[in-house]
């Protein structure tokens, strides 16, 4: 199964299919971006991602606007949508292959 998280941080970069995500700290982590997708309904964009070269299965997912800020995702029922996004595409995945 896989794990959830929403990443908060604000400052991060695209390259490619990767994501720079600088934490607290002040680290840069590079992360391997699974995909993006749009919510019609809700009017918002979202990133799907693990840290590269990750073996736990640790998935994360945020909300990015049209600026690349990356922002939490908070409500339940926007949690339960990307989940089931998230569980399509690793059917989807797993059928593929």
């Amino acid at each position: 199964m896989q794990k959830m998280q929403s990443l908060e941080r604000n400052d991060f970069m695209l390259d490619s299919n990767c994501l720079y995500v600088t934490d607290e700290n002040g680290n840069e982590q590079k992360m391997t971006i699974l995909f993006t997708f749009d919510s019609q309904d809700l009017g918002t964009q979202y990133v799907v991602f693990q840290r590269e070269g990750a073996v736990d299965g640790e998935v994360f997912a945020s909300r990015y606007d049209e600026e690349g800020n990356l922002m939490p995702i908070e409500s339940d029922e926007e949690w339960e949508m990307v989940e089931e996004v998230i569980n399509t595409f690793a059917e989807d995945e797993e059928n593929a292959g």
